[in-house]
C-alpha cells in the first residue's frame, strides 16, 4: 500500500473508533523513511500503541541492525512499541528479544512462528514482564496455553465471535471447549487459504465483501474474484456456519 493510503487508513480508523477500543497501528514499511512518517503520524492521531516488522520482511538483518531500527522507531514517540518475531530472524531469538526489551518503550512482541517451545522461552524474558501476542490464527490455542496474553490475525475479521469464544473458554480454563472452537475455526481457515492460493489476505477480503463490507480487491497484481467465485466462497463458508446478512 502507498504511504498516502496508509495515512488515510490510520485517520479513518481513529475517526470511526471514537475511543471505543485500544488501537495498535503497524508502521513497518519496506522503506525506512515511510516507517518514520507512519510512526510520527500515528503519534499525532493518538493511537494507543505501535508495532512494526523490521524495514523489509524479505531481508534478514543482523541483530545489531534490528535493535538499531527499533531504537530509532521508538525515538519518534513515547507510545508502547510491539516488535515482531518472524522466521527471518536467523540468530538466537531469546538473546535478541532480551536486547529489544531494554528499549524503554518496548512492551512485547507479536509471535508469528509455529514453535511454541520457543514462545514459552520468550514468555519468561524480562522476568516474565513481557506481552506476547500470538500470530498464527490456526494455532491460537497453542499460544494461549503456552502463555500468550492476546492474539492478532487476519481471519479474525471473518469470525470475530468465534475467536472471542475460544479466547474466553481458554481464559476460563475450559480447554476442551477452546479446542473445539479452534477446530471449527481451522475448517474456515482452510477454505480461505484455498481461495487465496498464497496466504489468506485475498480470501479474507473476498469473504468480508460477501458479508457486506466493501473491501475492494487485494493490491495488484492479486487476482480479482469473479461473481461466481464469490458465490462459491460464500456458500462454502455458510456451510461451515459463517453468518451472512445477504
Amino acid at each position: 500500500l502507498s504511504l498516502k493510503t496508509r495515512l488515510e487508513m490510520s485517520e479513518t480508523v481513529m475517526e470511526n473508533n471514537k475511543g471505543r477500543g485500544v488501537i495498535i497501528e503497524h508502521v513497518g514499511a519496506p522503506c525506512y523513511n515511510d516507517a518514520v512518517e507512519l510512526v510520527k503520524h500515528a503519534d499525532k492521531v493518538g493511537v494507543d500503541a505501535i508495532s512494526s516488522l523490521a524495514p523489509n520482511f524479505y531481508f534478514s538483518f543482523t541483530d545489531d541492525e534490528i535493535v538499531d531500527y527499533y531504537r530509532k522507531i521508538a525515538s519518534y514517540t513515547d507510545k508502547p512499541l510491539i516488535v515482531y518475531v518472524t522466521a527471518h530472524i536467523k540468530s538466537n531469538v531469546v538473546a535478541l528479544v532480551n536486547r529489544l526489551m531494554e528499549i524503554p518503550t518496548v512492551i512485547g512482541l507479536k509471535y508469528t512462528l509455529p514453535d511454541y517451545f520457543l514462545m514459552r522461552k520468550l514468555c519468561e524474558v524480562n522476568g516474565g514482564d513481557i506481552n506476547i501476542i500470538n500470530g498464527p490464527d490456526e494455532m491460537l490455542i497453542c499460544g494461549l496455553i503456552m502463555g500468550a496474553q492476546g492474539c492478532i490475525g487476519s481471519t479474525y475479521n471473518v469470525m470475530p465471535d468465534w475467536f472471542v469464544a475460544e479466547y474466553n473458554a481458554a481464559m476460563a480454563g475450559d480447554w476442551e471447549t477452546a479446542r473445539q472452537w479452534q477446530y471449527k475455526i481451522n475448517r474456515v481457515i482452510d477454505v480461505l487459504l484455498r481461495y487465496s492460493e498464497n496466504g489468506a489476505i485475498k480470501g479474507v477480503k473476498a469473504a468480508m465483501t460477501c458479508k457486506g463490507f466493501d473491501m475492494g480487491n487485494a493490491v495488484y497484481p492479486s487476482k480479482v474474484y469473479s461473481a461466481e467465485e464469490l458465490a462459491s466462497l460464500k456458500k462454502e463458508l455458510s456451510d461451515l456456519g459463517i453468518a451472512f446478512d445477504n
